[in-house]
């Protein structure tokens, strides 16, 4: 039976989606690609892995919340894109074919789309120094394969390239675009995802990740780059691009020790930190920063080696509590203070502390970034870097998925809590909108251009911001995603520590524990609560279960959930919705709902995982009862809610 035939008969037995079909044979039909990609395609269909196929072609890989991400794996491999390799110790030969696949033919539709988007918006006429592009990879399977690739397309296209002489982290990429001047950067990453993925994340001029317009325009360019024009891009052309001097890293190292506000106080407690990067890019800046910081550092020396497979965690991904336990085994046997973890592209933080009783306890992204906040305010206010009284003109600002605990805290201390959709693209789109309002009022104010936000030193750009504009003392999301300085753009590990390390430097020396201090703060707000729920579809039928999930809670919105009646619900999608700042919040299926008990949950799509996520808040006021009935009455409650909001959602299926 030839090709076509086995391709038709799985498409008849319904083995093989239409659209499937028609692209897979597309693509062996056009003669345009490499020899090694024609060979494995038709050695999976010539194998009947029909799935894989169907998972391969089914749709285009588009950018999501993180930009753009998928396997460049497959779950089954064709031999030849296997190579020489049995079993996956190290990387295949080759990435798995596919539309859908991370992959060559999608990293260079991707930067031709971005190449031509950027061009159309500077004007035909730019010049190659307009055109600038900072590229940066992790240590995932084929990064700096994709990286080069990504530098290599761009300069072929008429821009110029430069490129990090090694893996480095995602917050230095946006920041390294704001410092050179670029008109865009680009992160080869799949962040925290399993080791079979990797991913394609655009920054823009200002250093923010592309927001829904700036991606939307690029997929529309992408999507008219035809396979025979990719043709020309197979081989990377080494040497076409340019490397980045160390002096980059040096300026950034410069901008994150900024984002200390005690040093005195800091080396004062004389920490001991075990740190772990989980085999990534984080050890490159964090040792010397925490160095810098006078910080003792014990490193995990397993996880310190890059290592695309991740071999010693399951998931490398600090919100992964076992993803500590060999860091946690080395802090107890070193009687370390603390345990810090980054992800693989350093853009999450994760951390355990001492309890009481000298055991470690992994902290969860949403009380980090409440006590982070909480301390960075209470120092500010006391360096009369905030009025006593706080200001308007200051915020915290987190996700709407992120704990209501933030806003109690901004509210206390008379800040304003702005909140966003999931995605750190949101929050660096506000704090772009800060700038532009500075920006705006010192050029008419001083009727000159002649000055450089990013030149400035961190406290006369916070004093001019709070002056004149907002100045943000902490970004957070949930999912262990903090920012710091506006320098960068995008959530930082690396100024996340710091800034935790100040905070846990304070209580060492006051002889409290984390717990201890979190316990301060529910005592002065209330308890908050918060726990997240996941549904897993992977390919085509996955999708499509997605899809059929979120589409009923507008169709069909809940009444109840288990016994409690839902009194409130907000569909970001269809609703005109407004933030602290009178600016109204983009459509985005996206669903909140407010339970009669003063619970709530909300529910979204990744952005960059086959999953739908379930953010499950609770909150009770300390009654005679005491902090820790309302500990176990909160966390009774949102175990029981978490069961009837997954019951609801396999029923909607």
């Amino acid at each position: 039976m030839s090709i076509n035939e086995s391709i038709a008969v799985a498409t008849a037995e319904g083995n093989l989606s239409n659209t499937a079909a028609e692209r897979l044979l597309g693509w062996i039909q056009s003669g345009l690609l490499p020899e090694w990609a024609s060979k494995s395609l038709i050695e999976l269909v010539e194998q009947g892995a029909w799935e894989e196929l169907n998972d391969r072609f089914y749709r285009d890989l588009n950018f999501g919340t993180g930009g753009m991400r998928g396997r460049c794996i497959g779950k089954v491999m064709a031999p030849t894109e296997r190579g020489g390799f049995p079993e996956l110790q190290t990387t295949p030969d080759h990435p798995a074919v596919g539309t859908h696949c991370f992959n060559d033919f999608n990293v260079v539709r991707a930067t031709l789309g971005l190449y031509r988007y950027v061009k159309s918006q500077q004007g035909e006429t730019a010049a190659p120094c307009k055109l600038k592009l900072v590229v940066a990879y992790d240590v995932r399977h084929f990064s700096q394969h994709f990286g080069e690739l990504t530098a290599s397309v761009w300069t072929q296209s008429g821009g110029q390239a430069l490129i990090f002489s090694g893996p480095r982290a995602t917050p230095e990429l946006s920041f390294a675009v704001r410092h050179l001047n670029a008109a865009a950067g680009v992160v080869i990453s799949a962040s925290h995802n399993p080791p079979h993925d990797n991913g394609y994340k655009v920054y823009m001029q200002d250093g923010a990740q592309a927001t829904q317009t700036n991606a939307k325009g690029i997929m529309q360019e992408a999507t008219q780059v035809s396979l025979k024009e990719l043709t020309c891009f197979w081989e990377n052309r080494l040497g076409r691009f340019d490397l980045l001097p160390e002096a980059v890293d040096k300026a950034y190292l410069e901008t994150l020790e900024q984002n200390v506000l005690d040093y005195t106080r800091l080396r004062a407690a004389r920490l001991r930190v075990v740190f772990t990067p989980l085999h990534g890019t984080g050890q490159v800046c964090a040792l010397p920063l925490l160095k810098r910081c006078s910080v003792e550092v014990i490193t995990v020396p397993e996880q310190m080696t890059a290592d695309a497979r991740f071999p010693t965690v399951t998931l490398p991904n600090p919100e992964d509590p076992a993803a500590f336990e060999r860091a946690i085994a080395v802090a107890k046997r070193s009687e370390a203070d603390m345990v810090i973890a980054t992800d693989p592209d350093a853009d999450r933080m994760g951390a355990a502390a001492r309890n009481s009783s000298g055991n470690f306890e992994v902290l969860s992204g949403n009380v980090l970034g409440a006590a982070m906040a909480e301390h960075r305010v209470t120092l500010l206010k006391e360096q009369g870097l905030l009025p006593p009284q706080g200001s308007q003109r200051a915020a915290l600002i987190t996700t709407f998925v992120t704990t209501p605990l933030m806003g109690a805290i901004a509210a206390q201390h008379g800040l304003k809590h702005i909140q966003t959709l999931t995605g750190f693209k949101w929050i660096g789109a506000k704090l772009n909108a800060y700038e532009a309002e500075l920006r705006s009022h010192l050029l008419k104010d001083r009727k000159t251009s002649d000055w450089d936000y990013d030149g400035m030193e961190a406290d006369q750009r916070r004093r001019l911001l709070l002056k004149h504009s907002t100045y943000c003392v902490l970004a957070a999301e949930e999912s262990y995603g903090y920012l710091v300085s506006d320098r960068a753009r995008d959530k930082d590990a690396h100024a996340a520590l710091s800034v935790f390390c100040e905070l846990m430097g304070s209580l060492k020396q006051q002889g409290l524990t984390f717990n201890d201090y979190l316990d301060e703060l529910y005592r002065k707000y209330g308890y908050f609560y918060e726990h997240t729920a996941h549904i897993y579809y992977e390919g085509a039928q996955g999708a499509t279960k997605i899809t059929r999930i979120l589409d009923s809670y507008r169709n069909e919105p809940p009444k109840n959930i288990g016994t409690w009646p839902v009194t409130k619900s907000a569909d970001f999608g269809h609703n005109r919705l407004y933030d602290a700042d009178g600016d109204r919040i983009p459509a985005e299926n996206f669903y909140r709902f407010e339970l009669e008990n003063g619970y709530s949950f909300a529910v979204r799509g990744s952005g960059t995982e086959p999953k739908i996520k379930y953010y499950l808040f609770g909150r009770e006021t300390i009654g005679t009862d005491g902090l820790e009935m309302a500990k176990k009455m909160a966390k009774n409650h949102v175990s029981a809610l978490a069961k009837a909001v997954i019951d609801d959602a396999y029923a909607r299926v």
